[in-house]
C-alpha cells in the first residue's frame, strides 16, 4: 500500500523521543540528505505475528546522499575529485532501500541485520530460513514464517543499493544506485582502456559496462578461444559490430558460441565513480543508527532504536565488506562506528573490482573466468603482514584500529575459495611460508569440502560430476549468534578452523599423492588452482586506481606462469583417503560420509578440464563391497562402513552433538539436520531401520540441555 499521513505517526513520535538523545537534524554528520519513502506495508508478512515480538512492517524507498570530496574519509574514493559537485561543493548519489522492522520497536532486539545486495538481489534466504526472492515481506505461509531465524529474535532487516552491477531497473525491488560520471577538469569526457570478458550464447548483443569512446572498430579488438589456455584468435572486424550508441557489441551473422571465451579490449568513456558505493553503505547505516531525520525532516524509521548492526553477506558483497573495512569506511562521518560485526560467507581473502576507474564490481574471478578484473590485492589478511613484492605493510584492520572503529568478524568460506580465489592468503603470510596468528577482531572458518554455495546433487550442469549439495546455513546461524555474543557480551567465538602449513593440512595441489585425493574411477584430477598474481595495469595503478594498461598482458598457460607477473604462493586443503578435506568445520555429511565432496570441479564438453567455476563435486561411495571391487574404487563402500543402520545413526547423532557442543550448530537446527542425514544415508545404501528409530538423537540431547538450564 502507499504511505499515508497516518502511517507516519509512529515515526513522528519516535523522532520526538530520539531528539533528546540523538540531536537535531542541523547537527547531522552523516550525509543522507533526503529519504523518500515510496511504500509502507503495515503489517507485512500477511499480518503474521511472532511471540514476544509482534508484527512486522515493510518500508521501501529511495535515499539521497552527498559526500564532501575534501573530507579525508572520502579522499580515497577514486575519481571523487573529478565528480560533479552541487552548490554546496558536495558530490551526490542516490539508492534504493528496503526495510523489514517490528512495528513496535520496543519489542524488537534493537539490532539490525544489514545485507548489501548481491548485484541488486537479496541473498539472505538460506541463512535466514526464508524463501528466496526480492520481496521477502510478501511471504505469508505461517509454517515458513514460524521457522524463520531472524524475525522471532526481533531483528530489523535492511537492504540498500551500492553496486553499479545491479543495473538501473527497480522492478521487483531490485536495489540500484545512481552514481555520478567523472569528467576532466575542463568538462570533457574521461577516456581510457577498458576490457570485457564475455561468455554468452545465442545472437543477443552483449552490453558493455561503459560506452565506447569511438565506433571506429580499428581501435578495438575482439578475440575468441575455447579453453582458457588456448591462444586467443582475433575476430575479424567484419564479423562483429557496435550498436549505434557504442553501448553493445554483437557477432554477425552467426552469433556467440555458448561457453566459449571472448575478450573485448576497447577505449571507453564516462567512468562512474563506483567507490561512492562504499560511502552509500556507510552513510545509510550511520543515518539509521545515529540520526533522527533527514535534512527535510522526514523521520528516521529506526530513530533511537539501533544498538548493534551486523552485516550478513553472500559472495560478491562480502568482497565489498573486505574493502570497506580496509579503506576505513567503518568510521562514519560523525567519527562513530558503523558496523559492530560482519558475517562473511564465501568471500575469503579477496576485495572487489570497484574502487578503480572503469571498474566492474559485478565481476568475480574464478579458475576460468574474469581473472583480469583485479580483486585479489594485498593486504589479504586481517592481521598485519608485509608484501614481499611491493614491500608494503598493512592489514584490513589497520585504519579502523587507528580510529577505534573496528568491527568483529566471522569469515566463513568454502573449499572452493582455496581453489579459485587463493583463500589461503587470508591466514598465511604473503610469502606462503608460515601460518598467521589469530586475529584480534576476526575468526576464520573453512566449511570443509564445500563448493561456492549449495549445489544440486542430481545435476551436473556444465561440470563432469554431480554438484556438491553441502549446506553451510546451520553453521552460519550458529556463528551469527556467536558474533552477536562477541560484540554484545565480549564472549569469544569458537576458535578459527582452517587448514595449516605447520600441521601439513594446507598443501600444494600437486602432486596428487601429496594432496591426498584418491584415484577415483571416472574422476579427473588435474590440480587446477587459480594463481594469485600482482598484475600489471600500468604505473601507480595500485595507488591511484587508474589503469593505463587494461587488460594486463597474459600469455598461456594462465596459471603458475611467472611471465604473467609476480606470484603470491597459495595452497589448498589436504584431503583424507576419501577425498574429503581434513581440516576446517566438517559438516556431519563430511564427518560421517557417504560420498566424496569437493570444492573444485572441472568442465565437460568442448571446454573439458577447464575449471567449472564455483562448482564442487558430489561423488557417491560404492554402495557395496562388490561394487567397489568391480569398479576398482579405492574408497570403502557404504556397506563396509555402515553394516547396520544403528552404526550410521549413532555416528550421525554424535557428529551433530559435537557441532552443538562446539557452538557450530544451534539446537533448533538439529532435528532437521538429523532427519536429512538419516534420509541421505538410507538413499546412498545404509540399511534401512528395521523398526522405530533408536531413542538416542541430538534433538533429545538438546532438549535435555535446555531442561538442565531451565532448572538452574
Amino acid at each position: 500500500m502507499n504511505a499515508s499521513p497516518r502511517s507516519f505517526v509512529p515515526y513522528l513520535i519516535a523522532v520526538v523521543l530520539a531528539l533528546a538523545t540523538v540531536g537535531s537534524p542541523g547537527m547531522v554528520q552523516a550525509h543522507i540528505t533526503k529519504v523518500q519513502i515510496t511504500a509502507i506495508e503495515t503489517p507485512t508478512f500477511g499480518g503474521y505475528s511472532w511471540p514476544g515480538v509482534g508484527q512486522y512492517e515493510k518500508i521501501v524507498g529511495r535515499a539521497f546522499g552527498e559526500v564532501d570530496p575534501l573530507d579525508p574519509k572520502n579522499a580515497g574514493i577514486v575519481d571523487i575529485e573529478r565528480a560533479p559537485r552541487n552548490a554546496r561543493g558536495k558530490v551526490e548519489y542516490s539508492f534504493d532501500f528496503y526495510i523489514l522492522k517490528p512495528i513496535d520497536l520496543s519489542k524488537g532486539a534493537h539490532k539490525v541485520m544489514y545485507e548489501p545486495p548481491n548485484r541488486g538481489d537479496k541473498t539472505w534466504g538460506n541463512f535466514a530460513r526464508m524463501p528466496g526472492g526480492n520481496d521477502p515481506g510478501s511471504v505469508t505461509a505461517p509454517t515458513v514464517l514460524a521457522n524463520a531465524f531472524l524475525m522471532p529474535r526481533g531483528y530489523t532487516m535492511v537492504w540498500s543499493g551500492w553496486d553499479k552491477a545491479a543495473g538501473t531497473s527497480t522492478a521487483n525491488f531490485n536495489t540500484t544506485i545512481t552514481l555520478p560520471i567523472a569528467r576532466n577538469p575542463d568538462g570533457s569526457p574521461i577516456t581510457g582502456p577498458a576490457y570485457e570478458y564475455i561468455v554468452t550464447s545465442g545472437t543477443s548483443p552483449f552490453t558493455l559496462s561503459y560506452p565506447a569512446a569511438t565506433l571506429e572498430k580499428s581501435k578495438a579488438t575482439l578475440t575468441h578461444r575455447v579453453r582458457l589456455d588456448d591462444a586467443p584468435i582475433v575476430v575479424p572486424a567484419a564479423s562483429w559490430t557496435y550498436d549505434a550508441t557504442g553501448m553493445s557489441i554483437n557477432l554477425v551473422p552467426e552469433g556467440w558460441v555458448a561457453n566459449d571465451i571472448y575478450e573485448f579490449s576497447y577505449t571507453a568513456k564516462d567512468p562512474t565513480v563506483n567507490g561512492l558505493g562504499f560511502a552509500a553503505v556507510r552513510d545509510w547505516n550511520a543515518w539509521l543508527r545515529y540520526e533522527a531525520a533527514d535534512d527535510l525532516g522526514t523521520p528516521n524509521p529506526l530513530a533511537g532504536d539501533v544498538q548493534r548492526i551486523y552485516t550478513e553477506v553472500v559472495s560478491q558483497p562480502g568482497r565489498l565488506i573486505n574493502d570497506f573495512r580496509h579503506l576505513g569506511f567503518n568510521q562514519a562521518e560523525n567519527g562513530e562506528k558503523v558496523f559492530d560485526g560482519h558475517m562473511n560467507w564465501i568471500a575469503a581473502g579477496d576485495g572487489i573490482n570497484m574502487n578503480y576507474r572503469f571498474s566492474q564490481p559485478g565481476r568475480t574471478e574464478r579458475n576460468r573466468q574474469e581473472h583480469l578484473y583485479v580483486e585479489g590485492v594485498f593486504p589479504f589478511a586481517n592481521v598485519r603482514t608485509t608484501d614481499p613484492i611491493t614491500g608494503k605493510t598493512d592489514s584490513r584492520y589497520a585504519r579502523c584500529e587507528e580510529t577505534d572503529t573496528c568491527s568483529y568478524g566471522v569469515e566463513i568460506y568454502s573449499a572452493n575459495e582455496y581453489w579459485v580465489k587463493a583463500a589461503s592468503l587470508l591466514h598465511t603470510n604473503p610469502q606462503g611460508t608460515k601460518d598467521l596468528d589469530e586475529a584480534r577482531f576476526t575468526r576464520n572458518y573453512l566449511i570443509s569440502s564445500h563448493q561456492h554455495g549449495t549445489g544440486n546433487s542430481a545435476s551436473k550442469g556444465s561440470c563432469q560430476q554431480f554438484l556438491n549439495p553441502l549446506n553451510s546455513a546451520p553453521v552460519q546461524r550458529a556463528l551469527w549468534v556467536a558474533l552477536d555474543e562477541w560484540a554484545s557480551e565480549h564472549k569469544m567465538p569458537p576458535p578459527s578452523r582452517v587448514p595449516r602449513l605447520d600441521d601439513k593440512t594446507l598443501v600444494p595441489p600437486l602432486p596428487q599423492s601429496g594432496m591426498g585425493f584418491p584415484d577415483i574411477p571416472g574422476v579427473t584430477y588435474t590440480g587446477l588452482k587459480t594463481t594469485r598474481y600482482l598484475l600489471n595495469y600500468g604505473p601507480d595503478y595500485y595507488t591511484l586506481g587508474i589503469p593505463t594498461v587494461n587488460p594486463p598482458l597474459i600469455v598461456p598457460p594462465y596459471e603458475d606462469n611467472p611471465l604473467n607477473g609476480p606470484i603470491y604462493p597459495s595452497f589448498v586443503p589436504k584431503t583424507d583417503s576419501d577425498g574429503n578435506d581434513i581440516a576446517g568445520v566438517r559438516l556431519p555429511d563430511v564427518a560421517v560420509p557417504v560420498a566424496t565432496y569437493t570444492g573444485w570441479a572441472l568442465r565437460s564438453g568442448p571446454q573439458a578440464n577447464d575449471g567449472c567455476e564455483g562448482s564442487g563435486q558430489f561423488i557417491p561411495f560404492p554402495k557395496t563391497q562388490a561394487d567397489r571391487l568391480a569398479s576398482g574404487d579405492p574408497r570403502l563402500s557404504v556397506e563396509e562402513r555402515y553394516p547396520t543402520f544403528e552404526r550410521y545413526q549413532h555416528r550421525v547423532a554424535r557428529a551433530i552433538t559435537e557441532m552443538v557442543e562446539d557452538r557450530l550448530m544451534l539446537c533448533e537446527d538439529t532435528a532437521t539436520e538429523y532427519a536429512r542425514l538419516i534420509a541421505l544415508g538410507v538413499a546412498q545404501g545404509v540399511p534401512a531401520p528395521s523398526g522405530s528409530l533408536p531413542a538416542e538423537s541430538p534433538v533429545q540431547l538438546c532438549l535435555t540441555e535446555k531442561e538442565h538450564h531451565n532448572i538452574e
